[in-house]
Protein backbone atom coordinates (compact mmCIF):
# COMPACT_ATOMS: atom_id res chain seq x y z
CA UNK A 1 0.00 0.00 0.00
CA UNK A 2 1.44 3.42 -0.66
CA UNK A 3 2.65 5.41 1.76
CA UNK A 4 -0.03 8.26 1.17
CA UNK A 5 -3.08 6.27 1.92
CA UNK A 6 -1.26 3.89 4.55
CA UNK A 7 -3.17 3.78 7.69
CA UNK A 8 -1.70 5.10 10.54
CA UNK A 9 -1.46 4.12 14.33
CA UNK A 10 -0.72 7.02 16.56
CA UNK A 11 -1.41 7.91 19.97
CA UNK A 12 -3.19 10.70 21.49
CA UNK A 13 -0.43 11.55 23.91
CA UNK A 14 -2.70 13.74 25.93
CA UNK A 15 -4.94 11.05 26.51
CA UNK A 16 -2.43 8.10 26.99
CA UNK A 17 -5.00 6.15 23.76
CA UNK A 18 -4.61 5.13 20.84
CA UNK A 19 -6.09 6.49 17.54
CA UNK A 20 -6.09 5.60 13.88
CA UNK A 21 -5.50 8.55 11.72
CA UNK A 22 -6.95 7.97 8.20
CA UNK A 23 -6.18 11.08 6.35
CA UNK A 24 -9.14 11.33 4.74
CA UNK A 25 -11.35 8.05 6.03
CA UNK A 26 -13.13 8.53 8.88
CA UNK A 27 -12.31 6.13 11.82
CA UNK A 28 -15.30 4.35 11.69
CA UNK A 29 -15.32 3.05 8.24
CA UNK A 30 -12.51 1.38 9.33
CA UNK A 31 -12.30 -2.36 7.97
CA UNK A 32 -16.12 -2.09 6.77
CA UNK A 33 -18.07 -2.32 4.03
CA UNK A 34 -21.81 -1.90 2.89
CA UNK A 35 -22.84 -5.64 3.89
CA UNK A 36 -21.33 -6.02 6.95
CA UNK A 37 -23.74 -4.86 9.28
CA UNK A 38 -26.01 -6.85 7.83
CA UNK A 39 -27.32 -10.26 9.37
CA UNK A 40 -26.15 -13.21 7.64
CA UNK A 41 -28.74 -14.95 5.20
CA UNK A 42 -27.13 -18.18 5.02
CA UNK A 43 -24.78 -21.30 6.02
CA UNK A 44 -21.19 -19.22 7.30
CA UNK A 45 -18.01 -21.12 7.56
CA UNK A 46 -15.26 -19.25 8.83
CA UNK A 47 -11.70 -20.05 9.23
CA UNK A 48 -9.68 -19.01 12.47
CA UNK A 49 -5.77 -19.13 12.42
CA UNK A 50 -4.66 -19.71 15.88
CA UNK A 51 -1.61 -21.62 17.78
CA UNK A 52 -3.47 -22.39 20.54
CA UNK A 53 -2.82 -25.67 21.58
CA UNK A 54 -6.40 -27.97 22.06
CA UNK A 55 -8.46 -25.23 20.28
CA UNK A 56 -9.94 -27.78 18.05
CA UNK A 57 -11.95 -29.29 20.75
CA UNK A 58 -12.83 -25.34 22.42
CA UNK A 59 -14.42 -24.59 19.01
CA UNK A 60 -15.87 -28.37 18.33
CA UNK A 61 -18.32 -26.89 21.53
CA UNK A 62 -19.05 -24.04 19.23
CA UNK A 63 -19.79 -25.75 16.09
CA UNK A 64 -22.37 -28.55 18.29
CA UNK A 65 -24.27 -25.42 19.89
CA UNK A 66 -24.26 -22.26 19.05
CA UNK A 67 -22.74 -22.05 15.65
CA UNK A 68 -24.85 -25.20 14.69
CA UNK A 69 -28.18 -22.70 15.89
CA UNK A 70 -26.84 -20.05 13.91
CA UNK A 71 -25.47 -21.68 10.84
CA UNK A 72 -21.98 -20.51 11.71
CA UNK A 73 -19.30 -23.10 11.48
CA UNK A 74 -15.37 -22.24 12.53
CA UNK A 75 -12.53 -24.05 11.05
CA UNK A 76 -9.46 -23.94 12.79
CA UNK A 77 -6.13 -23.76 10.81
CA UNK A 78 -3.04 -24.27 13.29
CA UNK A 79 -0.15 -22.03 12.93
CA UNK A 80 3.31 -20.56 14.29
CA UNK A 81 3.10 -17.97 16.72
CA UNK A 82 5.41 -14.53 17.15
CA UNK A 83 6.19 -12.92 14.28
CA UNK A 84 5.91 -15.68 11.76
CA UNK A 85 2.16 -15.51 12.12
CA UNK A 86 2.49 -11.78 11.89
CA UNK A 87 4.06 -11.92 8.61
CA UNK A 88 1.69 -14.64 7.49
CA UNK A 89 -1.31 -12.48 7.94
CA UNK A 90 -0.18 -9.75 6.31
CA UNK A 91 1.28 -11.53 2.93
CA UNK A 92 -2.34 -12.96 3.39
CA UNK A 93 -4.39 -9.57 3.83
CA UNK A 94 -1.99 -8.37 0.58
CA UNK A 95 -3.87 -10.67 -1.61
CA UNK A 96 -6.86 -10.17 0.29
CA UNK A 97 -7.04 -13.58 1.24
CA UNK A 98 -6.88 -13.57 4.87
CA UNK A 99 -8.76 -15.84 7.26
CA UNK A 100 -11.67 -14.45 8.65
CA UNK A 101 -10.27 -14.64 12.37
CA UNK A 102 -7.03 -14.63 14.15
CA UNK A 103 -4.89 -14.85 17.38
CA UNK A 104 -3.11 -12.01 17.84
CA UNK A 105 -0.67 -11.10 20.27
CA UNK A 106 -1.70 -7.45 22.33
CA UNK A 107 1.54 -5.89 20.97
CA UNK A 108 0.96 -7.47 16.84
CA UNK A 109 -2.33 -5.68 16.90
CA UNK A 110 -1.09 -2.45 16.20
CA UNK A 111 1.03 -3.32 13.02
CA UNK A 112 -2.05 -5.42 12.36
CA UNK A 113 -4.65 -2.08 12.50
CA UNK A 114 -2.10 -0.06 10.92
CA UNK A 115 -1.80 -2.27 7.69
CA UNK A 116 -5.75 -2.25 7.53
CA UNK A 117 -5.56 -5.60 8.30
CA UNK A 118 -8.14 -5.95 11.52
CA UNK A 119 -11.88 -5.33 11.37
CA UNK A 120 -13.19 -2.86 13.90
CA UNK A 121 -16.16 -4.58 15.69
CA UNK A 122 -16.95 -2.27 18.70
CA UNK A 123 -20.42 -2.22 17.28
CA UNK A 124 -20.98 -5.78 17.15
CA UNK A 125 -18.92 -6.93 20.64
CA UNK A 126 -18.67 -3.60 22.65
CA UNK A 127 -20.86 -4.92 25.10
CA UNK A 128 -18.20 -7.40 26.23
CA UNK A 129 -15.96 -4.41 27.52
CA UNK A 130 -17.58 -4.85 31.09
CA UNK A 131 -16.22 -8.52 31.44
CA UNK A 132 -12.34 -7.28 31.38
CA UNK A 133 -9.94 -5.22 33.16
CA UNK A 134 -9.56 -1.66 31.85
CA UNK A 135 -5.33 -2.28 31.06
CA UNK A 136 -6.95 -5.25 29.22
CA UNK A 137 -9.70 -4.08 27.57
CA UNK A 138 -7.67 -0.86 26.53
CA UNK A 139 -4.88 -2.98 24.58
CA UNK A 140 -7.45 -4.19 21.96
CA UNK A 141 -9.08 -0.54 21.20
CA UNK A 142 -6.03 1.03 21.66
CA UNK A 143 -7.61 3.63 23.29
CA UNK A 144 -10.19 4.59 20.72
CA UNK A 145 -14.03 4.19 20.61
CA UNK A 146 -13.18 1.23 18.31
CA UNK A 147 -12.38 -2.28 19.28
CA UNK A 148 -9.97 -4.19 17.26
CA UNK A 149 -10.30 -7.64 19.20
CA UNK A 150 -11.46 -9.79 21.86
CA UNK A 151 -8.87 -10.22 25.12
CA UNK A 152 -8.22 -13.86 25.14
CA UNK A 153 -5.55 -14.77 27.75
CA UNK A 154 -3.26 -12.11 29.84
CA UNK A 155 0.12 -12.55 32.05
CA UNK A 156 -0.49 -10.13 34.89
CA UNK A 157 3.17 -10.45 36.10
CA UNK A 158 3.76 -11.26 39.88
CA UNK A 159 6.68 -11.95 42.11
CA UNK A 160 7.90 -16.02 42.84
CA UNK A 161 9.86 -17.22 45.61
CA UNK A 162 11.00 -20.31 47.84
CA UNK A 163 8.87 -19.60 50.72
CA UNK A 164 11.41 -22.29 52.39
CA UNK A 165 14.23 -20.50 51.45
CA UNK A 166 13.08 -17.06 52.46
CA UNK A 167 12.44 -18.54 55.90
CA UNK A 168 15.76 -20.34 56.63
CA UNK A 169 17.73 -16.98 55.62
CA UNK A 170 15.38 -14.91 57.28
CA UNK A 171 14.64 -12.53 54.22
CA UNK A 172 11.09 -10.75 54.23
CA UNK A 173 9.18 -10.38 50.55
CA UNK A 174 9.81 -7.42 49.50
CA UNK A 175 6.79 -5.04 48.46
CA UNK A 176 8.86 -2.48 47.33
CA UNK A 177 11.39 -2.55 44.28
CA UNK A 178 14.16 -0.87 46.75
CA UNK A 179 12.99 -3.74 49.69
CA UNK A 180 13.91 -6.33 46.75
CA UNK A 181 17.56 -4.64 45.98
CA UNK A 182 17.86 -5.51 49.72
CA UNK A 183 16.98 -8.80 49.90
CA UNK A 184 19.11 -9.69 46.68
CA UNK A 185 22.07 -7.85 48.79
CA UNK A 186 20.93 -9.57 51.96
CA UNK A 187 20.95 -13.18 50.44
CA UNK A 188 24.25 -12.76 48.89
CA UNK A 189 26.06 -12.18 52.69
CA UNK A 190 24.07 -15.18 53.89
CA UNK A 191 24.34 -17.31 51.08
CA UNK A 192 27.28 -16.30 48.20
CA UNK A 193 26.56 -19.17 46.50
CA UNK A 194 23.02 -17.97 45.92
CA UNK A 195 21.25 -15.78 43.53
CA UNK A 196 17.97 -14.07 44.46
CA UNK A 197 16.94 -13.81 40.82
CA UNK A 198 18.57 -13.04 37.33
CA UNK A 199 18.21 -10.52 34.86
CA UNK A 200 17.67 -12.17 31.37
CA UNK A 201 17.62 -10.68 28.17
CA UNK A 202 16.22 -13.57 25.86
CA UNK A 203 12.84 -12.50 26.85
CA UNK A 204 12.00 -8.98 25.88
CA UNK A 205 8.58 -9.31 27.37
CA UNK A 206 9.53 -9.29 30.77
CA UNK A 207 11.42 -5.88 30.28
CA UNK A 208 8.69 -4.20 28.64
CA UNK A 209 6.10 -5.17 31.27
CA UNK A 210 8.55 -4.24 34.28
CA UNK A 211 8.23 -0.97 31.95
CA UNK A 212 4.83 -1.00 31.93
CA UNK A 213 4.64 -1.29 35.72
CA UNK A 214 6.94 1.78 36.40
CA UNK A 215 4.38 4.25 33.57
CA UNK A 216 6.50 3.56 30.79
CA UNK A 217 4.60 4.92 27.27
CA UNK A 218 6.77 3.52 24.67
CA UNK A 219 4.75 4.70 22.11
CA UNK A 220 2.59 7.90 21.85
CA UNK A 221 2.00 10.88 19.30
CA UNK A 222 2.58 14.34 18.56
CA UNK A 223 -0.07 15.35 16.49
CA UNK A 224 -0.07 13.06 13.59
CA UNK A 225 3.32 11.75 14.01
CA UNK A 226 4.79 8.85 15.89
CA UNK A 227 6.38 9.53 19.44
CA UNK A 228 8.77 6.67 20.55
CA UNK A 229 9.92 7.04 24.13
CA UNK A 230 11.49 3.71 24.63
CA UNK A 231 14.05 5.40 26.63
CA UNK A 232 11.53 7.74 28.59
CA UNK A 233 12.42 8.52 32.39
CA UNK A 234 10.26 5.42 33.84
CA UNK A 235 12.09 2.85 30.91
CA UNK A 236 15.57 4.69 32.18
CA UNK A 237 14.55 4.39 36.41
CA UNK A 238 13.85 0.27 35.03
CA UNK A 239 16.75 0.08 33.48
CA UNK A 240 19.58 1.66 36.19
CA UNK A 241 17.67 -0.29 38.39
CA UNK A 242 18.44 -3.69 37.09
CA UNK A 243 21.79 -3.04 35.23
CA UNK A 244 23.06 -1.91 38.70
CA UNK A 245 22.09 -5.09 40.85
CA UNK A 246 23.80 -6.79 37.85
CA UNK A 247 26.99 -4.64 37.45
CA UNK A 248 27.01 -4.95 41.63
CA UNK A 249 26.41 -9.16 41.13
CA UNK A 250 23.66 -8.62 43.71
CA UNK A 251 21.59 -10.36 41.05
CA UNK A 252 22.80 -13.18 38.12
CA UNK A 253 23.00 -12.27 34.29
CA UNK A 254 22.66 -15.52 33.07
CA UNK A 255 19.51 -16.18 30.44
CA UNK A 256 16.17 -17.64 31.31
CA UNK A 257 15.02 -21.16 29.80
CA UNK A 258 18.57 -22.75 29.94
CA UNK A 259 19.68 -25.94 31.31
CA UNK A 260 21.86 -23.74 33.47
CA UNK A 261 18.74 -21.91 34.29
CA UNK A 262 16.71 -24.54 34.84
CA UNK A 263 19.16 -26.13 37.26
CA UNK A 264 19.40 -23.07 39.21
CA UNK A 265 15.74 -23.05 40.20
CA UNK A 266 15.93 -27.00 41.12
CA UNK A 267 18.89 -26.93 43.24
CA UNK A 268 17.54 -23.03 44.78
CA UNK A 269 20.44 -22.29 43.75
CA UNK A 270 18.61 -19.16 42.39
CA UNK A 271 15.60 -18.36 44.76
CA UNK A 272 13.03 -16.18 43.66
CA UNK A 273 11.81 -14.96 39.97
CA UNK A 274 10.00 -11.87 38.30
CA UNK A 275 7.26 -13.58 36.14
CA UNK A 276 4.17 -14.11 35.26
CA UNK A 277 0.83 -15.77 36.21
CA UNK A 278 1.62 -18.44 33.59
CA UNK A 279 4.87 -19.41 35.73
CA UNK A 280 3.50 -22.65 37.50
CA UNK A 281 3.88 -24.44 34.59
CA UNK A 282 7.60 -23.23 33.36
CA UNK A 283 8.54 -24.07 37.21
CA UNK A 284 6.81 -27.41 37.23
CA UNK A 285 9.33 -28.25 34.14
CA UNK A 286 12.29 -26.73 34.94
CA UNK A 287 12.55 -27.44 38.68
CA UNK A 288 10.46 -30.15 39.20
CA UNK A 289 12.06 -30.82 42.93
CA UNK A 290 10.66 -27.67 44.25
CA UNK A 291 6.81 -28.40 43.69
CA UNK A 292 5.31 -27.27 47.13
CA UNK A 293 8.05 -24.75 47.89
CA UNK A 294 7.37 -21.74 46.50
CA UNK A 295 4.83 -19.37 47.18
CA UNK A 296 3.55 -15.91 44.85
CA UNK A 297 2.89 -12.52 46.02
CA UNK A 298 2.40 -9.23 44.42
CA UNK A 299 5.23 -7.41 41.82
CA UNK A 300 7.21 -5.41 44.12
CA UNK A 301 6.16 -2.17 43.73
CA UNK A 302 8.02 1.64 43.11
CA UNK A 303 6.61 3.62 45.53
CA UNK A 304 4.74 2.08 49.19
CA UNK A 305 0.93 2.21 48.70
CA UNK A 306 1.30 1.91 44.95
CA UNK A 307 -0.93 -0.85 43.39
CA UNK A 308 0.38 -1.48 39.83
CA UNK A 309 1.39 -4.43 37.69
CA UNK A 310 2.59 -4.92 34.33
CA UNK A 311 1.72 -7.68 31.70
CA UNK A 312 3.91 -10.51 30.29
CA UNK A 313 2.01 -12.00 27.27
CA UNK A 314 -1.45 -12.47 26.06
CA UNK A 315 -3.24 -12.80 23.27
CA UNK A 316 -6.80 -11.64 21.60
CA UNK A 317 -9.31 -13.19 18.92
CA UNK A 318 -9.44 -10.23 16.07
CA UNK A 319 -11.62 -10.58 12.78
CA UNK A 320 -10.25 -9.54 9.83
CA UNK A 321 -11.26 -6.80 7.17
CA UNK A 322 -11.05 -9.63 4.20
CA UNK A 323 -13.84 -11.61 6.41
CA UNK A 324 -16.49 -11.77 4.78
CA UNK A 325 -18.90 -12.51 7.43
CA UNK A 326 -17.90 -10.07 9.81
CA UNK A 327 -20.76 -10.29 11.92
CA UNK A 328 -20.58 -14.18 12.66
CA UNK A 329 -17.15 -13.81 13.52
CA UNK A 330 -17.39 -11.06 15.85
CA UNK A 331 -20.22 -13.35 17.33
CA UNK A 332 -17.85 -16.30 17.27
CA UNK A 333 -15.23 -14.18 18.74
CA UNK A 334 -17.51 -12.69 21.31
CA UNK A 335 -18.67 -16.44 22.87
CA UNK A 336 -14.82 -17.75 22.70
CA UNK A 337 -13.48 -15.15 25.27
CA UNK A 338 -16.99 -14.65 27.06
CA UNK A 339 -19.03 -17.75 27.13
CA UNK A 340 -18.02 -19.88 30.69
CA UNK A 341 -18.29 -22.80 29.05
CA UNK A 342 -15.62 -21.82 26.33
CA UNK A 343 -13.58 -20.29 29.22
CA UNK A 344 -13.07 -23.36 31.03
CA UNK A 345 -12.38 -25.40 27.83
CA UNK A 346 -9.85 -22.67 26.97
CA UNK A 347 -8.16 -23.56 30.31
CA UNK A 348 -8.72 -27.26 30.12
CA UNK A 349 -7.45 -27.51 27.01
CA UNK A 350 -4.95 -25.05 25.83
CA UNK A 351 -3.99 -23.90 29.92
CA UNK A 352 -4.36 -20.36 29.42
CA UNK A 353 -5.49 -17.80 31.85
CA UNK A 354 -8.27 -16.57 30.76
CA UNK A 355 -8.37 -12.38 30.41
CA UNK A 356 -12.61 -12.72 31.18
CA UNK A 357 -12.84 -11.57 35.03
CA UNK A 358 -15.33 -13.79 35.85
CA UNK A 359 -13.18 -16.76 34.83
CA UNK A 360 -10.28 -16.45 36.77
CA UNK A 361 -11.82 -17.91 40.16
CA UNK A 362 -13.87 -20.66 38.65
CA UNK A 363 -13.90 -23.79 37.43
CA UNK A 364 -10.52 -24.61 36.35
CA UNK A 365 -9.18 -21.53 38.35
CA UNK A 366 -11.23 -22.81 41.72
CA UNK A 367 -8.28 -24.92 43.11
CA UNK A 368 -4.64 -23.85 42.91
CA UNK A 369 -2.36 -25.12 40.45
CA UNK A 370 -0.67 -28.42 41.60
CA UNK A 371 3.02 -27.23 41.88
CA UNK A 372 1.36 -24.24 44.45
CA UNK A 373 -0.90 -27.31 46.22
CA UNK A 374 0.21 -25.01 48.90
CA UNK A 375 -1.11 -21.40 48.51
CA UNK A 376 -4.48 -22.02 48.18
CA UNK A 377 -5.46 -18.59 47.32
CA UNK A 378 -3.02 -18.52 44.71
CA UNK A 379 -5.62 -17.54 41.82
CA UNK A 380 -7.75 -15.44 44.17
CA UNK A 381 -4.74 -12.93 44.65
CA UNK A 382 -3.80 -13.89 41.35
CA UNK A 383 -7.24 -12.35 40.15
CA UNK A 384 -7.11 -9.43 42.32
CA UNK A 385 -3.77 -8.69 40.76
CA UNK A 386 -4.68 -8.65 37.19
CA UNK A 387 -7.37 -5.86 37.83
CA UNK A 388 -3.98 -3.91 38.69
CA UNK A 389 -2.88 -4.24 34.99
CA UNK A 390 -1.41 -1.18 33.77
CA UNK A 391 -2.32 0.40 30.42
CA UNK A 392 0.22 0.01 27.37
CA UNK A 393 1.41 1.57 24.71
CA UNK A 394 2.48 -0.94 21.85
CA UNK A 395 3.55 0.66 18.53
CA UNK A 396 3.31 -0.88 14.52
CA UNK A 397 7.08 -2.25 15.02
CA UNK A 398 7.56 -3.65 18.35
CA UNK A 399 9.06 -6.43 16.75
CA UNK A 400 12.21 -4.24 15.91
CA UNK A 401 12.18 -2.59 19.54
CA UNK A 402 12.17 -6.06 20.70
CA UNK A 403 15.03 -7.61 18.43
CA UNK A 404 16.91 -5.00 19.03
CA UNK A 405 16.55 -5.61 22.75
CA UNK A 406 17.45 -8.56 22.67
CA UNK A 407 20.78 -8.21 21.07
CA UNK A 408 21.58 -4.67 23.36
CA UNK A 409 20.50 -5.90 26.65
CA UNK A 410 22.22 -9.29 25.90
CA UNK A 411 25.30 -7.75 25.47
CA UNK A 412 25.24 -5.46 28.60
CA UNK A 413 24.13 -7.98 30.85
CA UNK A 414 26.80 -10.18 29.95
CA UNK A 415 29.41 -7.85 30.18
CA UNK A 416 27.58 -5.53 33.43
CA UNK A 417 27.60 -2.57 31.52
CA UNK A 418 25.26 0.34 30.96
CA UNK A 419 21.65 -0.78 30.83
CA UNK A 420 20.96 2.99 29.92
CA UNK A 421 23.69 3.18 27.19
CA UNK A 422 21.37 -0.22 25.60
CA UNK A 423 18.13 1.58 26.12
CA UNK A 424 19.58 4.62 23.85
CA UNK A 425 20.49 2.16 21.27
CA UNK A 426 17.00 0.44 21.17
CA UNK A 427 15.31 3.60 21.10
CA UNK A 428 17.53 4.54 18.18
CA UNK A 429 16.70 1.81 16.09
CA UNK A 430 13.19 1.72 16.67
CA UNK A 431 13.01 5.21 15.53
CA UNK A 432 15.14 4.76 12.45
CA UNK A 433 13.05 2.03 11.36
CA UNK A 434 9.48 3.90 11.81
CA UNK A 435 10.86 6.21 9.23
CA UNK A 436 12.22 3.64 6.73
CA UNK A 437 8.82 2.81 7.15
CA UNK A 438 7.70 6.33 5.98
CA UNK A 439 6.03 6.81 9.39
CA UNK A 440 6.03 10.42 10.37
CA UNK A 441 8.01 10.57 13.95
CA UNK A 442 8.66 12.97 16.25
CA UNK A 443 11.09 12.90 19.14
Amino acid sequence: MPNAQRRRLVVRSAASALAVALGTTALAACGSSDGDSKAESGPVSLTYWTWTPGMDKVVDLWNKGPGKKDRITVVVKKQASGDSLVTKILTAHKAKKAPDLVQAEYQALPTLVSNDALADIAKEVGDAKGRFADGVWQQTTLGTDAVYAIPQDIGPMMFYYRADLFKKYGLKVPTTWDEFAQVARQLKKKAPDKDLTTFSANDSGLFAGLAQQAGAKWWTTSGDKWKVGIDDAATQKVARFWGGLVKEGAVDNQPMYTPAWNKALNTGKQIAWVSAVWAPGTLTTAAPATKGKWAMAPLPQWSTGQNVTGSWGGSSTAVTTDSAHKDAAAKFAAWLNTDGSALQALAKESGIYPAATNAQTSGAFAAPPAYFANQSDFYTKAAEIAKTTAPSAWGPNVNVAYTTFNDAFGAAAKNKSDFVAALNTMQDATVADLKKQGFGVSR
